[in-house]
């Protein structure tokens, strides 16, 4: 079944000045893999235009690898495969197996798959092993959302690329610009960014722009965020110092309405993997509520870190909506004597890296965070995730119940929910296909042990806030980056894309 697809209009980075009667999908069943050298197979017959089409074959497969499939099955180099065995990896996951020869066979590819599945080495090992047979620099470009993020892809780039003494730069916002300028025009193998901060170096330095002109690979990690249209004006001035004969990749473990963007940005014939349709979290992962009155959430959340050690729960991350209610509630745990690391954006970078480090080399077992932290972070010591806040969307709740149950390990997530989630919490379970089981838990035990040791320390923490002007800073800020999204134009567009998500959502 062929299906056309139109360019989402809305999106006008993106948008098609060409007819787009060229571009069809080839649904493959489920298990078969199209023929590399097959075009006529994916466009219409009936087509009468005779330009060479932009074609996007898709194949849908949730099936595990079958136990005779190795990473030699895949193309991979000698040198990659005992890397691989040396980090562990002995069989590819379902979206290595798919997506790895479509790389080195030269295809971008779009991969949709759940967290913790190993999509960072679907792309990694075959960037690595192209750039082992001809290594120059900038050989890929890796834009990814959050900070944090960028920097975990560094490391994990550079332990896949230890054979072939990779050159990795990491290039984000809160770190020294110069410094970062000097690092590029020494041109690495593998840049690792935020698209702020490259657009930035970009506009400022008239020579960063050539370091990119050879580019083989522009890969978007966490594709649904890295082309939200927050990061449009970003892309606009990225893509046009990267050659249009690149590779593009694409991996996300929610991918909303963007295949379009997929075939505008494809210059070469695309393939889709996507492990299930929709947003799906693992089957390792127990999901949990608890309805509790708002005024005692915290009280709530004290009881359950009490807890940690009685459940065999190693390390938690905490999730809350905005950067003052982190603030608060890391100032809150601490007044009580718990050891918590606290991650927002409000923090300089130095001190966001000090607190997700502590956190992952298990110095402190508390991990409270925004939603910098729900995507992509990889930290096996996560057993348990306490939506503090319930996100406003499914595909939020996903990512942030993915730091938990990955690579096939068990995994807890425990929702607070109150009378003002109930809406939200059940569109959530719709779209996920899955019913939370109830957190068990006793009245009267939470609030006659803690409820008036946890009154206290909110008071003191509130009084800590206001003497640090947390909410000076915060109004400050707020209104410098409204300010920044007019000059751009983002703001009606961020209302009507919201209004879009709500409907595909609701959908």
């Amino acid at each position: 079944m062929d299906e056309v697809i139109q360019v989402d209009k809305n999106f006008p980075l993106f948008s098609r000045k060409k007819s787009t009667s060229n571009i069809t999908i080839k649904y493959l069943p489920s298990g078969k893999t199209a023929s590399p050298a097959a075009p006529k197979s994916v466009v219409k017959e009936s087509d009468p235009t005779p330009a060479s089409p932009k074609s996007v074959v898709k194949e849908s497969d949730p099936n595990p690898t079958p136990a005779h499939v190795t990473f030699l099955n895949l193309g991979l180099d000698k040198w990659v495969i005992d890397t691989c065995n040396e980090l562990g990896m002995k069989q590819p996951t379902p979206v290595q197996r798919h997506c790895i020869p479509k790389i080195l066979a030269g295809q971008d590819v779009l991969g949709l798959a759940q967290t913790g599945s190993g999509k960072t080495a679907a792309f990694a090992l075959p960037i690595l092993q192209r750039l082992s047979e001809d290594p120059y620099g900038v050989f890929a470009l890796v834009l990814t959302p959050t900070r944090e993020l960028a920097y975990q892809l560094s490391e994990q780039f550079r332990a896949f690329g230890a054979g072939v003494s990779l050159r990795c730069t990491v290039i984000v916002g809160g770190m020294d610009m110069i410094n970062q300028a000097q690092a590029l025009m020494q041109r690495p193998h593998v840049v690792i960014a935020t698209p702020g901060r490259i657009k930035v170096l970009i506009e400022e330095n008239p020579d960063i722009s050539s370091v990119f002109s050879k580019t083989k690979f522009l890969v978007l990690d966490e594709a649904d965020r890295v082309l939200d249209v927050g990061f449009e004006t970003d892309l606009r001035v990225i893509f046009q110092c990267i050659p249009k004969n690149r590779q593009t990749l694409l991996f996300s473990a929610t991918m909303t309405s963007n295949l379009q963007t997929l075939l505008e940005l494809s210059a070469n014939k695309a393939y889709f993997y996507e492990a299930y349709e929709g947003f799906k979290t693992v089957e390792s992962l127990k999901q949990q509520y608890l309805f509790i009155p708002k005024n005692v959430k915290d009280v709530y959340l004290l009881h359950v870190l009490t807890k940690m050690e009685e459940m065999d729960i190693r390390s938690a991350i905490i999730f809350v909506s905005t950067c003052r209610s982190c603030e608060l509630l890391s100032l809150l745990l601490e007044e009580l004597d718990l050891e918590v690391a606290a991650l927002h954006s409000f923090k300089s970078q130095s001190l966001r890296l000090s607190a997700l480090h502590k956190f992952k080399s298990g110095q402190i077992p508390v991990l409270l965070a925004t939603d910098v932290a729900s995507r992509g972070l990889d930290i096996p010591t996560v057993d348990l995730v306490i939506n503090y806040d319930i996100p406003k969307y499914a595909r939020d709740y996903v990512h942030r119940v993915g730091r938990t149950a990955r690579a096939g390990r068990e995994g807890l997530a425990v929702s607070f929910v109150t009378q003002n989630d109930v809406d939200l919490i059940h569109e959530i379970e719709a779209v996920i296909g899955k019913q939370m089981d109830e957190f068990e838990c006793k009245e009267k035990e939470v609030l006659d042990n803690n409820i008036t040791r946890v009154y206290k320390a909110r008071r003191v923490a509130t009084m800590k806030m206001m003497d640090e002007g947390f909410d000076e800073r915060a109004k400050s800020r707020k209104a410098q980056n409204l300010k920044t999204l007019a000059e751009k134009g983002l703001l009606k567009k961020k209302r009507k894309k919201r209004k879009r998500d709500i409907k595909q959502v609701k959908d």
